[in-house]
Parts: structure tokens; C-alpha cells; sequence
């Protein structure tokens, strides 16, 4: 498995990143991420939200566990940190294997249900406002999509 390196300088620039991304994603696509509070991953999926075309407000599904966005595909944004020591499945391979594409907050606390294949994102403070986005595709079709914006 590869891993690729982005460096962004700003939040507009993380979200830039994001809805380049956003616009080559497919049906069934699944993406994980991770970062610390405060690391960029609401603002990272609403560049991607941006780029599948969705209009509405994007915001933390935190409370909810998983918020829908209609777009040129639907989105699925999950927060599943409050599933932490649950063993509650919430029909994710529904989702996964959906219409639109699936983003994961805190995606470890549902290994048991990933797809074995999927795109996973790892976003890291660099600085005040500088970020790193680490790329890691699991999967043929990841890979293809990872070299395609890179």
C-alpha cells in the first residue's frame, strides 16, 4: 500500500484539495478520516462535498452520527466516534455499497464493517493554518483516483 503526501497552506487550500477529489469520486466510493480536533476534517469534506456538487451547509455529524447531502451523488458524512465500545451496526454496508459516497470520521471504531477497499485520509497540523493530508488507497480504484489528482 502507498502513501502520498499533500501540504496545504491554508484552510481555502485544504478545501481546494478536497473538492478536486470530490469531483472525480464514483458511486460506492468510501473514504476514512482521521486528525486531531481542530486538524481540518470538516473543512476538508466540505471541499469534497463542494466538489460532488452539494449546495447545502456542511457541518459535523457528530450528534447524529450520519448527516446526507444531496449533490451529483449523495454524500454520506459520518461521525462515528460515539460508537466507540459499541457493537451497534447502523446498516453501513448499506451505505458503503450505496448510491453515493461514504466519508468516516473515526472510521477505527468501526473496523469490523469497512470495505476492504477504500481511500484512507489522514490530516496532520504542519503549522498555524498549514496542514498535511496523508493519502493511503486501499484498492486499485483508489489508486487510480489518489494518481489522478496528484
Amino acid at each position: 500500500m502507498s502513501t502520498y503526501h499533500y501540504e496545504t497552506k491554508s484552510a481555502e487550500e485544504t478545501m481546494s484539495f478536497a473538492e478536486k477529489l470530490g469531483s472525480i469520486l464514483q458511486k460506492g466510493d468510501v473514504l476514512t478520516l482521521a486528525g486531531d480536533l481542530g486538524a481540518g476534517k470538516t473543512t476538508f469534506t466540505k471541499g469534497l462535498a463542494k466538489g460532488l456538487g452539494v449546495t447545502r451547509t456542511v457541518n459535523s455529524p457528530t450528534f447524529t452520527i450520519i448527516k446526507e447531502y444531496s449533490g451529483r451523488l449523495p454524500l454520506y458524512h459520518m461521525d462515528v466516534y460515539r460508537l466507540e465500545d459499541s457493537d451497534e451496526d447502523l446498516g453501513f454496508d448499506e451505505y458503503f455499497s450505496g448510491e453515493g459516497v461514504c466519508v468516516v470520521e473515526w472510521a477505527v471504531f468501526i473496523e469490523d464493517y469497512l470495505p476492504e477497499e477504500r481511500l484512507e485520509l489522514v490530516i496532520s497540523h504542519k503549522g498555524d493554518d498549514e496542514r498535511e493530508i496523508q493519502l493511503r488507497p486501499i484498492g486499485s480504484r483508489y489508486e487510480e483516483r489518489v494518481k489522478e489528482i496528484m
